[in-house]
C-alpha cells in the first residue's frame, strides 16, 4: 500500500488542485463515507526503523486502516441557513500572555487570510465564515498575571478545556482549529468525542495525538515521528555519524519530539549518547554544551525553537566546538541566520517544504501575505492558511453538518496548496516526504528528503578498493603512461630531458621531476629532492587497437605506476584497463560520469588542468607510497594534499 500513497503523490505534483480559486458549492454534492483505507506498515516507515523488526513480527499492528465514524452526526439536519449570521469555526492558538504568542498570532494570520478571501468569493451561501479566536494559555508557567498575584484561569489543562468547551457550546462554531501545543490539541480532541466537531491542526507534532483513534483529527503537518525518522536517516545513513547527542528543551514539544528520532537511533545500531535539556527561557547552555564535549560525539541534534538554537550555535562557536548540527524544523528559517550569524553555517534541520520555490502558488500567496502583514510568511502562517482551506473546502463540499464535513476531510488523500504537495495517510495526517534544509554562506537552501533507506548508494560515499594486496612493482620501477591526443607534444613541453635515440615507433620517453620541496619520499621517509619520474607518451590520435596495445604494453610489460589520460575519450579506455590491472587513473576531463562508475581506480581533474600540475600530483603520491600501484591509490583517495590538489574520496577534486 505505500506505493498508493507515492503515486498520489506524484499525481499531487502533476495534477494542480486549484486551491487558490475559490468556490462553494454549499453542500450541493455531499460526500458520503469514505472508503476505507489502508497504509502497512504505519506511516509507510522503512524497515529498519520499525519496532522490533529485526527480531519478530507482531500478530496485529495499529493504526494502519481509516478510523471509522460509525455514529449519527451524519442523520442530523442541516440548520436553515436564513437563520444564520454567520459560519463560524473555533480557533484556539497562544495569542497573548505566552512564550509562543508570535507563532500563535502567525498562524492566525494564515488562516484570518484563507478566511478573508474566501469570504470576498462569497463565503458559503452568501454568509461569511467567521473565526471565534480563543487564547491558549501557558499551561506549564505562571502568566505574568499570575505572578503579581492575580486571578487567572490558567491552571494545568483547565484553560484550554474551558475554551474548547465554549466554542462548542456557546460559539456554536462548526469545526475547530488548533493548538500548537500538543496538551492543548488533546484536550480539544478528547472534546470531539463528546461534541462530535471535526477538530484540524496545522502546528502541533505530537504523534500521540493521532494515535488516540477519534476519527475527528486532520492535520497538514508531519509529525515528529517522520521528523526523527527522516533526521535519523540523514545523520546515520547518508552522513555516517555514530556518536549524536541530544540537546532539547524541556517542555512537551522537547520531550515528545525527540522519542521517535532516540527510537530509530536505536534501531539503526547507534544509540543516543547523552541528552541534554534546558528550560523554556534559558539563554545560557555552556554547561550542557560543555558535558556534550566532554561525551566525545559526532554531532548534536536541537529541539527546541529558533532564538534558543541561534544562542546555542554562537555559544558552541565560542567553545570551539566542531561538531554537526541537526535540528527539527522549528529551528531554522530567516531569523536564525539574522541572530546566530556565521556560528550557523553548516546547520541542518527537516522543513515541511521548500519556501524557496518558484511555485506561481507559492509566490502568489508570499506576494498577498507581505502586502498584508508586511512580513514574510513562516511555515506557522503557511501551513495555516494550507489547513483553513482545506476545512473551508471541506465544509462548502459536505454543508454544515459535522459528521459530513468529517467525511470531507477523512476521505482526503492528497492536497496541492502554496506549501505544496500533501499526501495524507489513514490517521490523516500528512506524511509527504520532508525536506532538508541546510544553512551555508548565510543562505538556506532546500532539498527533497526521505526517511527511505536508499537500495543503493552508487559512489556518494566514495568507492574503497577491497582487493589483495598488491605487490610492489619491480625495483627502480618509475613510469607514468600519458595517454591521450597529442601525447608527444604534452611529454615533451613536461619532460626535463628526452633521449636523443629514441627507436623508430617506440613511445616518447621523457622524464619529470617536481622542483625540490620537503615530502615524503618512498616508504614515507622525508626527503628534499623527489624521485624523477619517467614519462611513456602514447598518443591516442592513431588507430585505437594500436593505442589499447601501447597502453596495455605500458601497463603489463614496462609496469607504469599510473596513467595520466589527456582527455575524455582517452580517459573512458584508460579508467576499463585501469580497473583490469588494478592500476590508478588521473582523466584531465569535464566528464563526471568518470568518477560516478564505482571504479576505486580512476581520479579526475578539471579540464584544463596541465599534465605538469597532473604530474606533480602524481609525483606526490608516488614519493608518499613508493612504487606500490595499491598505496598511490590509497594515497590519491585520502584527500591528503598532493602538491596542491586534494580527491575526494569519490575521486573528484576538492574544492
Amino acid at each position: 500500500m505505500r506505493a498508493v500513497y507515492m503515486f498520489a503523490l506524484v499525481c499531487a505534483m502533476l495534477c494542480p488542485s486549484g486551491a487558490q480559486t475559490f468556490s462553494c458549492s454549499c453542500g450541493k454534492n455531499p460526500p458520503g463515507p469514505p472508503p476505507n483505507r489502508t497504509l502497512k506498515p504505519y506511516t509507510g516507515a522503512p524497515e529498519d526503523l520499525r519496532p522490533f523488526s529485526k527480531f519478530t513480527t507482531p500478530y496485529y499492528e495499529y493504526y494502519q486502516d481509516l478510523v471509522e465514524y460509525n455514529g449519527a452526526a451524519r442523520d442530523v439536519p442541516d440548520p436553515d441557513l436564513n437563520t444564520l449570521d454567520e459560519i463560524r469555526i473555533g480557533f484556539l492558538a497562544p495569542l497573548y500572555d505566552h512564550p509562543e504568542q508570535v507563532f500563535g498570532n502567525r498562524m492566525l494570520n494564515g488562516a484570518q487570510m484563507a478566511i478573508d478571501e474566501a469570504n470576498a468569493a462569497g463565503g458559503y451561501g452568501g454568509k461569511p465564515f467567521r473565526l471565534i479566536t480563543h487564547n491558549d494559555y501557558d499551561n506549564w508557567q505562571n502568566s505574568s498575571f499570575a505572578a503579581a498575584g492575580v486571578t487567572r484561569d490558567s491552571a494545568i489543562w483547565g484553560a484550554a478545556s474551558n475554551d474548547a468547551v465554549r466554542m462548542i457550546y456557546e460559539d456554536k462554531v462548526w469545526a475547530m482549529f488548533g493548538s500548537i501545543s500538543s496538551e492543548s490539541t488533546h484536550i480539544a480532541l478528547r472534546l470531539t468525542l463528546k461534541a462530535e466537531t471535526p477538530l484540524v491542526s496545522s502546528a502541533s507534532t505530537d504523534p500521540t495525538v493521532p494515535e488516540t483513534t477519534i476519527p475527528w483529527f486532520h492535520t497538514v503537518l508531519q509529525d515528529d515521528r517522520e521528523q526523527g525518522y527522516t533526521l535519523a536517516r540523514h545523520i546515520y545513513t547518508e552522513l555516517g555519524f555514530k556518536r549524536v547527542a541530544i540537546l532539547r528543551v524541556n517542555d512537551r514539544y522537547g520531550r515528545f519530539g525527540v522519542l521517535k528520532f532516540r527510537d530509530a537511533s536505536r534501531r539503526l545500531g547507534h544509540p543516543v549518547v547523552i541528552e541534554q535539556k534546558f528550560r523554556p527561557g534559558d539563554t545560557d547552555f555552556r554547561h550542557q554544551l560543555q558535558v556534550i564535549e566532554d561525551s566525545r560525539v559526532d554531532a548534536i541534534v536541537l529541539w527546541t525553537d529558533i532564538k534558543p538554537a541561534a544562542m546555542i550555535l554562537q555559544q558552541m562557536q565560542e567553545l570551539g566546538m566542531k561538531q554537526r548540527v541537526f535540528g527539527s524544523h522549528r529551528t531554522i528559517g530567516d531569523e536564525l541566520i539574522q541572530l546566530a550569524g556565521p556560528a550557523a553555517e553548516g546547520f541542518e534541520a527537516v522543513f515541511p517544504y521548500d519556501p524557496t520555490r518558484n511555485d506561481p502558488r507559492w509566490l502568489d500567496f508570499v506576494a498577498r501575505y507581505e502586502a498584508r502583514y508586511h512580513e514574510k510568511p513562516d511555515h506557522f502562517a503557511a501551513l495555516a492558511y494550507d489547513q483553513m482551506q482545506i476545512l473551508l473546502n471541506a465544509i462548502c463540499r459536505a454543508g454544515l453538518n459535522k459528521g459530513r464535513i468529517r467525511d470531507a476531510l477523512t476521505g482526503l488523500t492528497s492536497y496541492s496548496g502554496v506549501t505544496g504537495d500533501m499526501v495524507f495517510d489513514p490517521n490523516c495526517k500528512n506524511i509527504a516526504p520532508m525536506f532538508l534544509a541546510q544553512v551555508h554562506n548565510r543562505t538556506i537552501t532546500y532539498r527533497r528528503i526521505t526517511m527511505e533507506k536508499p537500495y543503493a548508494r552508487v559512489g556518494e560515499g566514495g568507492v574503497e578498493y577491497s582487493g589483495p594486496p598488491l605487490a610492489d612493482e619491480h625495483r627502480g620501477a618509475s613510469s607514468i603512461a600519458i595517454f591521450g591526443p597529442h601525447a608527444e607534444e604534452a611529454v615533451r613541453s613536461a619532460g626535463t630531458l628526452i633521449p636523443l635515440n629514441n627507436p623508430v615507433g617506440a613511445p616518447l620517453l621523457a622524464d619529470f621531476a617536481r622542483q625540490p620541496a620537503l615530502s615524503l619520499s618512498k616508504g614515507g621517509n622525508p626527503a628534499h629532492q623527489p624521485e624523477k619520474l619517467s614519462l611513456i607518451a602514447i598518443p591516442s590520435d592513431t588507430s585505437w587497437g594500436k593505442s589499447a596495445d601501447e597502453l596495455v604494453r605500458a601497463v603489463y610489460e614496462q609496469h607504469v605506476l599510473a596513467i595520466v589520460a589527456l582527455d575524455r575519450n582517452s580517459s573512458h579506455l584508460a579508467e576499463q584497463i585501469g580497473v583490469k590491472a588494478f592500476v590508478p587513473v588521473i582523466a584531465i576531463s569535464s566528464d563526471r560520469m568518470l568518477t560516478s562508475t564505482n571504479i576505486p581506480w580512476i581520479f579526475r581533474l578539471p579540464e584544463g588542468t596541465s599534465l605538469r600540475q597532473a604530474l606533480s600530483c602524481v609525483s606526490a603520491a608516488v614519493d608518499h607510497a613508493g612504487s606500490n600501484r595499491g598505496k598511490i591509490r590509497e594515497s590519491l583517495a585520502s584527500g591528503m594534499d598532493l602538491d596542491g590538489v586534494r580527491f575526494e574520496p569519490t575521486g573528484e577534486p576538492k574544492l
